[in-house]
């Protein structure tokens, strides 16, 4: 078996690679650098005068070809090779005619916990929408910021007690709404310095928190060690950056007690794995990143089935659009003019808060015919908030 073709396909807000082979066989991934989807796309024009001709199943090889050949990284590069990885894992298992977990050691578990997206604009908000979670079945909620998901638009500005009590006792009001049996995934969005992260962390400890998501940027891996080291709320980090190395490096500080591998942005399905494989050794477990697609849910599902010292499956809403879209590149918070369940074969079903592993041949989940054509592209736009003096503020 040879590999024909190659296609980038830019989709809505979302980039695919198919990649098809002389047995007729085809394979579908997705690229998680979705800021820069037309640079991955390029990149993925660029692997193609390498794979065309190749055998498929040669896997392990190629990522090390990719990964090697010319010696850059970054977001828009390793995009491209997680959705060439996750392609041709999705073609080995639709060869061998089994899901992909089976081709790596088998399903550790039957079905994958999730955590379900909520947000909220106002504390009242927040409330409701993990209440309405509850009533659905989750037992756990994510993307939760407790600092309010506020327009980009809106300039920020609030004092420093304000800021750490107001956002901390949302979370007492969180816990007190949903009892214990609801998990809280505090997600932090990288807008403290690590004092604040201390300070914080120390005010929400009370509410049991699942965990504080990357309460700073994670470019300081000391910095996120120091706060992990300084607070008994477990810390989660990890979905910006791209290598096993940069992993080792923060299981090495004690900096995280959850991986937040981005199966599309950290080499694949391949990638992921070896980064959970490293964080077994270390006590960690892994939770997917993944706020994109269904076809990004698939391949974290196979990565979810398939090794033991997994936690707990990010879930966003497809019913309506990216994740990615509505926190940073729209003012509308939980708009729903496009639903991504339209643009795919399969969606996962979710009962009592666990996701039910795909069953069909390779990653489980395929685009509908002439994709591209009926959900044209559209570059994402540029949406930074500001602070009221006029300064960036990472939200």
């Amino acid at each position: 078996m040879k590999i024909t073709n190659l296609e980038p396909l830019l989709v809505n807000s979302f980039l695919y690679v198919r990649i098809e082979t002389d047995e007729g066989i085809y394979g579908i991934g997705e690229s998680g650098a979705w800021g820069f989807l037309n640079a991955s796309a390029q990149a993925i024009e660029t692997f193609k005068t390498y794979l065309i001709g190749k055998d498929p199943l040669q896997i392990e090889h190629h990522w090390q070809y990719m990964y090697r050949c010319f010696h850059f990284r970054g977001a828009a590069i390793m995009g491209a090779l997680s959705a060439i990885d996750i392609a041709l894992w999705d073609i080995a298992g639709k060869y061998y005619h089994v899901p992909v977990y089976q081709l790596l050691g088998g399903r550790c578990r039957d079905k994958v916990r999730t955590y379900y997206h909520v947000s909220g604009s106002t504390t009242e908000e927040l409330i409701q929408n993990c209440i309405k979670a509850q009533q659905l079945g989750y037992n756990a909620v994510g993307h939760l910021s407790p600092f309010l998901d506020e327009p980009r638009s809106q300039p920020y500005y609030e004092s420093y007690s304000n800021m750490i009590s107001k956002a901390a006792d949302r979370v007492r009001q969180l816990r007190e709404a949903v009892g214990d049996d609801m998990d809280l995934c505090l997600e932090l969005h990288r807008r403290m310095k690590p004092g604040e992260a201390i300070t914080f962390a120390e005010k929400v400890a009370p509410y049991t928190p699942f965990f504080l998501e990357d309460p700073i940027t994670p470019d300081n891996f000391d910095a996120m060690g120091l706060i992990a080291e300084r607070t008994t709320v477990p810390i989660a980090t990890g979905e910006r950056i791209h290598t096993i190395q940069e992993f080792e490096m923060l299981f090495a500080r004690k900096a995280m007690a959850y991986a937040r591998t981005s199966v599309c942005l950290c080499g694949g399905i391949s990638g992921a794995r070896k980064i959970a494989h490293i964080a077994e050794a270390h006590g960690v477990q892994i939770v997917p990143h993944n706020p994109l697609s269904p076809i990004s849910t698939a391949a974290c599902m196979q990565v979810a089935a398939s090794v033991e010292n997994f936690a707990l499956q990010e879930l966003p809403d497809h019913e309506g659009i990216s994740a990615t879209e509505r926190y940073t590149s729209t003012n509308v918070i939980d708009q729903k003019s496009f639903s991504q369940k339209d643009m795919v074969t399969w969606i996962p079903k979710v009962e009592n808060g666990f996701a039910l592993l795909p069953e069909e041949p390779g990653i489980g989940c395929d685009l509908i015919p002439n994709v591209e054509q009926r959900f044209p592209f559209k570059r994402r736009a540029i949406n930074t908030r500001l602070h009221i003096d006029g300064s960036i503020v990472d939200q």
